[in-house]
């Protein structure tokens, strides 16, 4: 299933993708609405929320405002140097353990809405990432059953204000900008990808041009072994998201670099997911 979160003349609505690819959907006004995918995903009711939201109009994704997939997760764990290109290429050593931060749901931007470049500084990188979504609670999980916990997959920019994030050991303020953390346009549930999201080609373009170009078969700690280990520490909750890592090819790390400015156009595209599409504008 794909499900999309929109707004249509103010009002916000739901969709899922039928098997002729058409979306259709509901308003949140409407008699039936299912709920939000945070709702939906915590109440475990994927399939009569799809089957509640195909009965409704169809949606012409180019006549409405997406919004990001989850707009308050309990949890936006973001894993850092998680291929080993862009460890080094970061001149980082590759790390033996997840090297995990958190990101805020003040910061996100849905596909299509543009990325806000501070004006307090000019370099605002890009780093396309392959997002896990959990939807059964636990704690301790084995690998072995790690992927019964992941109910879907998105797409993230963690857009990064690089100046900010190296001014101390922390990167949590150079990662959490307002605007600056791109996230969506679909949410795609977990039986429609390959198990873990393995395999898929991950790419960011800016301005056309490829920057990043990879495949998630290369993360050093894939979606199993991130479940298993960040459980061991939290409860992983439904509606929990991991941000799992950006390969090499990031902005900072180019000679000379390349960051973000106003009027640039940035996308990252996951394989069988999508591409997620943002413009880039001055604060």
């Amino acid at each position: 299933m794909r499900f999309i979160s929109f707004e249509k003349k103010g009002a916000p609505g739901l969709a899922v993708a039928g098997a002729d690819g058409e979306f259709h959907g509901l308003l949140a006004k409407d008699d039936g609405f299912p709920g939000t995918l945070d709702e939906i995903v915590r109440s475990g009711d994927l399939n009569q929320a799809a089957a509640a939201l195909g009965a409704g109009d169809r949606i012409d994704a180019d006549s409405v405002s997406f919004q990001v997939p989850f707009a308050s997760p309990g949890k936006v764990l973001c894993i850092g140097l998680n291929y080993a290109d862009h460890a080094a290429e970061s001149k980082m050593e590759a790390p033996d353990f997840p090297t995990v931060f958190a990101r805020f749901a003040s910061g996100f931007v849905p596909h299509g809405a543009p990325l806000v470049r501070p004006a307090i500084s000019d370099k605002f990188d890009y780093e396309g990432e392959m997002v896990a979504v959990i939807g059964t609670k636990g704690r301790n999980i084995s690998e072995a059953n790690a992927l019964d916990h992941v109910v879907g997959y998105s797409i993230f920019n963690d857009g990064s204000i690089r100046d900010y994030q190296v001014r101390t050991p922390q990167w949590t303020v150079g990662k959490n900008f307002d605007g600056t953390g791109g996230f969506g346009p679909v949410f795609v549930t977990a039986d429609e990808l390959p198990a873990g999201g393995a395999g898929l080609h991950i790419e960011t373009r800016l301005n056309g041009e490829v920057m990043q170009s990879a495949s998630t078969s290369d993360l050093m700690f894939d979606v199993r072994r991130l479940v298993s280990l960040l459980s061991s520490a939290m409860t992983l909750e439904p509606g929990d998201i991991i941000v799992t890592g950006t390969p090499s090819g990031v902005g900072f790390a180019r000679k000379p670099p390349v960051f973000m400015k106003p009027g640039d156009v940035c996308e990252v595209e996951v394989e069988k997911i999508g591409t997620l599409r943002n413009e880039v504008i001055a604060e």
